[in-house]
């Protein structure tokens, strides 16, 4: 069986080193790096890319494209300290394009590093105590979790098993180590007990909640573990991404597959993990996700195997309780004498005068922070006598309430695509706000503006954004088009399905028009906007009278 391209460079990769501490040495060539070090370095958690508005100028002109890079943080349940956030905001302006981009999985990007800046800029993360190692690549990445701050032994327990399970399943090679923190090279690659010499076959993503908050949207991930009375109910084989017109991909919620006691947290995650290492597909990478193993084995199969690797039977799981997801934004007791202030960041992108408030608020009040799986901000630990200072150092620098936001737009989702993302086939954030705008309309046309809803944009069909569990979905699928899709639900619990495809970026608010209508007119009681879609079906919907 022939194993993908990919699948032969890490094998000779001598521990995800392969050629890139020449390359990366060298000038920038024209053409960028070696197929070899553009797959290496995303497990150093960087991807090459380019600015895709000028490449069509540039190639007119004979000039190579404008290469630069992306650079993920890790960050197990998106926690920050103050200090920490500072040395990142530092960088966004040494290293980077002046911003800092708040990822969907509680992470921080950064965007436009040169090739020269590359390592220092890695070098300064790692010298706040944090890394880039395994923020991208075919390894377990950020483990995200509920963001809440609340002082409690749930929450507690939820962030201790995040932090726990990102040191413990990070690769042992070194070579991040050597190429980036100039530390000695070994004189042989490492051992890998847990991912072997080719990792995974994909990428790999955890997640941990509490069934009263999904923010991190458990049931998307390769892996979660939903908090219960008696331990954890393990969920196995979620994955958003997919590829328009390919139907052997899809995207998939994931299954509750057993129930462990509170403390197999970790030895279960490695048993799931060697269950991908050794069944995903390695001859294709658009079906090497754990999520068609689940799909074509079932959680009979998945829990037997897994009991035979633990060498104890696993008890199967409960039905899966209701989930919700909480309004983290505005002020929130933590329950331990302080407060956290809620801030949406719109798309998550931290810039101008956001960055330098923020800076402001730290240096005054001495705050922590937190990523949200949301885009969004949490100020953590405030003490209640500086809640009014607080507000007032915002407001100063322009800086909206959450409660100036509408629901809609509180809780949408949009990936970066254009100009930077690679496999980006029309805009993402760069939209956000007409999108908005166009749903807002129509919202307001009918008096539902204060509705929750879960708008969620993407450039392309990959479902950075989780497109594929919100009430709307808007997926790229063209320049300029997109494919909508409704049905899901707020809490995350259900895939939605396609209502319109190609819909030009102008009348996403217009093809949408005649099912909020609908909604207005005919749903029951407390029916979110995707129950409503879920129970009135795709070809009701489909027949709807355009809205007058």
């Amino acid at each position: 069986m022939t194993h993908s391209a990919a699948e032969g460079i890490k094998a000779a990769s001598e521990g995800l080193r392969g050629p890139l501490a020449v390359e990366l040495a060298q000038p920038e060539a024209r053409g960028g790096l070696s197929e070899a070090a553009y797959t290496l370095l995303k497990f150093h958690g960087t991807y090459e890319q380019f600015d895709r508005d000028s490449a069509t100028e540039r190639k007119q002109a004979g000039q190579d494209k404008d290469w630069s890079f992306m650079v993920r943080v890790r960050m197990p349940a998106g926690r920050l300290t103050g200090a920490q956030w500072l040395a990142l905001d530092a960088l966004a302006d040494s290293h980077a394009d002046g911003t800092l981009r708040i990822t969907s999985r509680q992470g921080v990007q950064f965007h436009a590093i040169k090739r020269g800046n590359l390592r220092a800029a890695i070098a300064e993360i790692d010298a706040a105590l944090l890394t880039t190692l395994a923020a991208c690549g075919d390894v377990v990445r950020n483990v995200v979790t509920t963001p809440a701050p609340r002082a409690d032994a749930i929450h507690a327990r939820l962030r201790e098993e995040a932090h726990r399970l990102s040191t413990a399943l990070l690769p042992r090679s070194r070579a991040h180590h050597e190429i980036f923190l100039g530390e000695e090279a070994v004189t042989a690659p490492e051992q890998e007990p847990l991912y072997g010499p080719t990792y995974l076959p994909r990428k790999f993503k955890i997640a941990l909640a509490h069934p009263d908050d999904n923010t991190p949207d458990i049931l998307a991930n390769d892996l979660g573990f939903l908090w219960h009375p008696e331990g954890w109910i393990v969920t196995i084989g979620g994955g958003m991404g997919m590829t328009h017109n390919k139907p052997a991909t899809f995207p998939r919620i994931a299954d509750a597959v057993a129930l462990i006691g509170p403390d197999e947290v970790l030895e279960v995650a490695e048993a799931v993990v060697r269950l991908h290492r050794d069944h995903g597909d390695r001859t294709d990478r658009k079906h090497a996700r754990i999520k068609y193993v689940m799909a074509e084995r079932g959680v009979a199969w998945a829990r037997a195997a897994l009991s035979a690797d633990l060498g104890r039977e696993l008890r199967p799981a409960p039905a899966l309780p209701r989930l919700s997801i909480p309004d983290h934004m505005g002020w929130h007791d933590q329950g331990d004498g302080r407060f956290w202030l809620g801030l949406h960041v719109p798309a998550g992108r931290v810039a101008g005068p956001l960055r330098v408030a923020l800076r402001e608020a730290i240096a005054r009040f001495a705050i922590n922070l937190v990523a949200t799986p949301g885009q969004d901000l949490l100020l953590a630990d405030v003490a209640p006598a500086d809640r009014a200072a607080l507000d007032a150092v915002l407001a100063a620098h322009g800086i909206r309430p959450a409660t100036d936001y509408t629901p809609v737009g509180r809780h949408m989702l949009a990936c970066v695509a254009l100009p930077s993302c690679g496999q980006s086939l029309a805009e993402g954030e760069r939209v956000r706000a007409p999108v908005l705008a166009q749903v807002e309309a129509e919202l307001a046309r009918y008096g539902l503006l204060g509705e929750r809803i879960s708008l969620r944009l993407t450039g392309c069909p990959n479902g950075c954004a989780r497109p594929y569990q919100g009430d709307i979905g808007v997926v790229g699928r063209a320049p300029g088009l997109y494919t909508l899709f409704v049905g899901g639900d707020f809490a995350g619990s259900r895939l939605n399905f396609p209502l319109a495809d190609k819909v030009p970026l102008e009348r996403i608010g217009a093809t949408l028009a005649p099912a909020i209508a609908a909604w207005a007119a005919g749903r029951e009681p407390g029916e979110g906007f995707g129950d409503f879609c879920a129970r009135l079906g795709v070809d009701a919907l489909r027949a709807l009278p355009v809205a007058a």
